[in-house]
């Protein structure tokens, strides 16, 4: 678990490094803490406020990672941002209305029981051949899914039917996540 002031550290990099990349400066990180120097995956997730729900405006991470948790959240959030293929770059205007999330991510751990995978507590990586797919534990939550469900999605996610969970040439996983966004990391 992190620190209250390492969450907020981490939010205030994935922040500041969207807002210098928008206007063009030289980022001005907070002073890195000791607990932020570890390996860690880590997921960074934009979404805009411009109504009664949030919508996602992008969400990139890397499952595992060799370099500090600092530094990981700080290329995911540039590439959620201007990076995520499903949306176009974040612009100026959108920054004023912009949440983000961070997920630092538990190391995988491969599963055979489809039974051990609890929605909203874990997270599911599927893969299959070439095909893979990742889903956090606050989608199935914020959907509200049964197991079912969350395999299924994630299935495809990766591209696959969504029963290809079944096939014993599936390899899948699960992990959970530390999840925090600006409103949850206010002093």
């Amino acid at each position: 678990m992190l620190s209250a002031q390492g969450r907020r550290t981490l939010i205030c990099i994935a922040r500041e490094s969207i807002i210098s990349r928008i206007e063009g400066r030289e980022p001005h990180y907070p002073r890195r803490l000791p607990e932020l120097e570890s390996p860690a995956g880590a997921f960074v997730s934009l979404h805009i406020i411009d109504g009664l729900e949030p919508r996602l405006r992008g969400c990139i991470g890397r499952i595992t990672s060799d370099r500090p948790l600092y530094d990981t959240v700080r290329e995911t959030a540039v590439s959620a941002a201007f990076g995520d293929p499903r949306f176009p770059p974040l612009e100026r205007d959108e920054a004023d209305n912009l949440v983000v999330e961070v997920s630092v991510l538990s190391p995988l751990v491969p599963i055979a029981d489809v039974r051990t995978i609890k929605p909203g507590v874990h997270g599911i990586l599927i893969e299959h051949g070439r095909n893979s797919g990742l889903l956090l534990p606050q989608v199935a939550a914020q959907h509200r899914w049964d197991r079912k469900t969350f395999l299924e999605q994630t299935c495809r996610k990766a591209g696959l039917a969504p029963d290809a969970w079944r096939s014993p040439d599936t390899v899948l996983s699960v992990f959970t996540a530390e999840v925090f966004d600006e409103a949850s990391t206010t002093v």
